[in-house]
């Protein structure tokens, strides 16, 4: 069974407005808030971050998340949710990794185990106005998830004492087993004397005297939900009797047309057979069904999510469906064949009268909305939103038309963005802003695989009609078609590179311009410096289908002297005798002086080559060189970018470099003449806009054949990378000449 759409296929996306209610609401992305920015003032600005688990204060305007490695919970002032400041940490006496508010008290459960075989923790109650910690239940074991009854009567926390993936190659049993420990809480105040333990062993058909429980929630019949991830169980218990009144596994899935090989290159042609759900969050629909996001953490996980019936009959399972949704979106984990895009997530709430669940994946960092159409039916597909990078915990507050992510991946020791809380906004609409670019699926119904955008071109007479090539984060080298006359704009045909009709090995493509005999002009950057396959930028012409036709290899001038920041764009001016292949040089080359890379200009012609120098901006941190090169109006557009995301990123912009009276030098040259370039566009706020962080890689601009101009960014092929990629309309410039 597949879940429903709004149009018959979804690349549509709600752009179809015949099929859209008159009030439509959205999700949309209004802010993010840099968890480092609530580190203590006396704190290693360096230090590791995480936001892990969220929640948030009765009234809604505070947020709370584990901070597990900083042995803290984070407050966040969302007072104004646009604008959110942060509000300070509360230190506590171990690794928190779940909490609660009532009546002003955070419940906070602490792990404070001795090791994997010996683990212990507690609740720690916590005056989130004082931000002092009142007092501790002890519980025995490493605390997971925690809940509230929605009476306000009970707190449910799972015991998992997890099993240590070092030992025995992580197989279980490991003991000592996990339980479900529940707490009374009369006047809304923990009474710690009141604890029952529930035994959960000796029900599960997998390692039974070993129960690892992930997760619980509670409906309102205070009968919790409990999935044991690693035993590929399920539980429901009576919290007022504190005893398992049903249990079941969680069975198996069969799932065709996936990838599963881990080779660098997307191919839906793969199956697995008979895999365990292994389930890690879990929330009740109503007091009948609840969903779970199969996460796997053992030996299985089915890259989707299930509805069960409370009698643990399937009511709906996903399928491929959220996984060809991260894949359609560009966001699919392709270093992550084993469990796919990793659901580990979800969240139900009922905005207005819509009842509405997300699922979170944790590897594509994408969570997918959909509206619960009640028992019996398949859930609608609605949205999917951009959830930073590894979202895990989620926390909606319809009382705001608020949505939440927390977001634990900390990347900032390798330059990149560290842990991000995500807040979204429910708002009119019938388009969201996410994504702004798509794939339409192929004739046998999956989608088109994409991701690793870094070079653009526009067709020469078809206004909204781009190319694009895809770089080394896959092992094939494409040239994908892009429809921009539609929003979201559309991925509609895809051909691979190939050399002696295989696909080309050791490409690395950064640049694409048309060639004058209907095919295309490709730049591949090289890299000499690395131990094996070393290679050299190389231009190539290829055919209309992508053959190669022509192999164009530097000069000794140039390969002497080069680095592994290469090729970055290739653009054509001129024609006949005249025809000139611009190359751009990200950064500076050992012979360069310092803030001056090379511009290459090769004629076809005569096979000759000549170089100019293009002067960089200055930065203070990292460094900045060239990612795109365009023929436009008598000269050259260039993006010019650092290296820095978010708010540490100072200059993205695109410049313009008139050719009139510019006159290439050969390579080797003592003297290189230096172009004069001028600033056409300040591109962060464009970049800035989505409500995001600020992406590192703008790597892509063109101007189409109606003079309007378009930039994308670089998602890294999901690696250490949020999966996001921005497809931004520029309209009309004004280059200077």
């Amino acid at each position: 069974m597949q879940p429903l759409r709004l149009g018959a296929i979804s690349v549509a996306l709600l752009a179809t407005t015949a099929l859209t209610p008159a009030h439509a609401e959205v999700f949309n992305r209004i802010s993010t808030f840099n968890v480092v920015e609530n580190l203590p003032a006396d704190a290693d600005p360096a230090e590791g971050t995480v936001a892990e688990i969220i929640t948030v204060t009765e009234d809604g305007m505070t947020f709370i998340y584990s901070d597990s490695p900083g042995k803290r919970i984070g407050l966040i002032d969302a007072t104004d949710a646009r604008n959110s400041k942060p509000a300070g940490i509360i230190a506590l006496e171990g690794e928190p990794t779940s909490t609660v508010v009532i009546n002003g008290k955070a419940l906070v459960g602490v792990v404070t185990s001795e090791s994997k075989d010996k683990p212990s923790g507690h609740v720690a109650i916590v005056d989130v106005a004082t931000k002092t910690v009142e007092a501790k239940c002890d519980l025995g074991g490493q605390p997971d998830s925690l809940v509230l009854s929605p009476d306000k009567a009970f707190l449910a926390v799972v015991i998992e004492n997890e099993r240590d993936e070092e030992v025995n190659d992580g197989a279980i049993p490991q003991l000592p087993g996990g339980n479900l420990t529940v707490f009374s809480l009369p006047n809304g105040a923990i009474d710690c004397a009141s604890k029952k333990v529930v035994d959960l062993t000796g029900i599960a058909a997998v390692a039974p005297t070993d129960p690892e429980p992930e997760y619980v929630d509670v409906n309102s019949k205070n009968e919790a939900v409990v999935t044991f991830q690693e035993n590929n169980h399920i539980a429901i218990v009576d919290l007022a009797t504190a005893t398992v009144t049903a249990n079941f596994t969680a069975g198996t899935v069969s799932l065709d047309k996936i990838d599963t090989k881990k080779d660098k290159v997307i191919s839906l042609t793969g199956s697995i057979t008979d895999q365990p759900r292994e389930p890690d969050t879990v929330q009740w629909v109503d007091d009948d069904r609840f969903v779970t996001a199969n996460e796997g953490d053992w030996k299985g996980g089915t890259r989707g999510f299930t509805i069960f019936n409370k009698d643990g009959t399937v009511d709906y399972d996903s399928g491929t469906s959220f996984e060809y949704e991260t894949v359609r979106l560009g966001h699919y984990p392709e270093g992550r064949n084993k469990k796919g895009n990793e659901p580990e997530g979800a969240e139900v709430a009922t905005f207005g009268d819509q009842k509405t669940i997300f699922v979170a994946s944790e590897r594509a960092s994408l969570v997918g909305v959909y509206k619960d159409e009640g028992a019996g039916k398949a859930p609608t597909f609605l949205q999917a939103l951009p959830g930073g990078i590894g979202p895990e915990g989620l926390i909606a507050i319809p009382d705001r038309n608020l949505f939440i992510t927390a977001s634990e991946t900390d990347l900032r020791a390798d330059g990149l963005i560290g842990s991000v809380v995500t807040i979204y906004e429910r708002q009119a609409g019938d388009q969201p802003a996410y994504p702004t670019l798509l794939s339409v699926d192929n004739a046998d119904g999956t989608p088109l695989p994409w991701a690793a955008l870094s070079g653009t071109a526009a067709d020469k007479t078809e206004a909204g009609k781009l190319y694009v090539v895809t770089d080394s984060a896959y092992n094939e080298g494409r040239i994908l078609t892009i429809d921009a006359t539609r929003t979201p704009a559309e991925i509609t045909s895809a051909v691979t590179v190939t050399k002696d009709s295989e696909p080309a090995k050791l490409l690395d493509l950064e640049g694409i311009a048309l060639a004058s005999d209907g095919g295309f002009w490709l730049a591949s950057e090289g890299n000499p410096e690395r131990d094996e396959n070393k290679t050299q930028s190389t231009l190539y012409r290829t055919d209309a289908a992508g053959a190669i036709v022509e192999e164009v290899a530097l000069p000794e001038a140039l390969t002497a002297q080069a680095t592994r920041y290469g090729f970055e764009g290739v653009t054509v001016t001129g024609t006949s005798a005249d025809e000139t292949v611009w190359l751009a040089i990200q950064r500076e080359w050992k012979d360069d002086p310092k803030g001056l890379v090379k511009l290459v200009a090769y004629k076809p012609a005569d096979k000759s080559f000549g170089v100019v120098h293009y002067p960089l901006d200055k930065v203070e941190n990292g460094w900045i060189g060239l990612s795109e090169i365009t023929s436009v109006n008598g000269g050259l557009v260039l993006i010019e970018r650092d290296n820095q995301v978010g708010k540490n990123a100072q200059i993205k912009q695109l410049t313009y470099v008139s050719l009139e009276g510019v006159t290439p030098v050969a390579p080797g040259s003592a003297e290189i003449p230096v172009v004069k370039k001028t600033l056409v566009r300040d591109l962060l706020p464009e970049l800035s806009a989505p409500g995001g962080f600020v992406l590192d890689k703008v790597e892509s601009f063109a101007m189409d054949a109606a003079g309007e101009a378009y930039i994308i960014t670089d998602n890294d092929g999901v690696d250490d990378h949020s999966g996001e990629t921005q497809f931004v309309r520029l309209g009309k410039l004004q280059l200077t000449q």
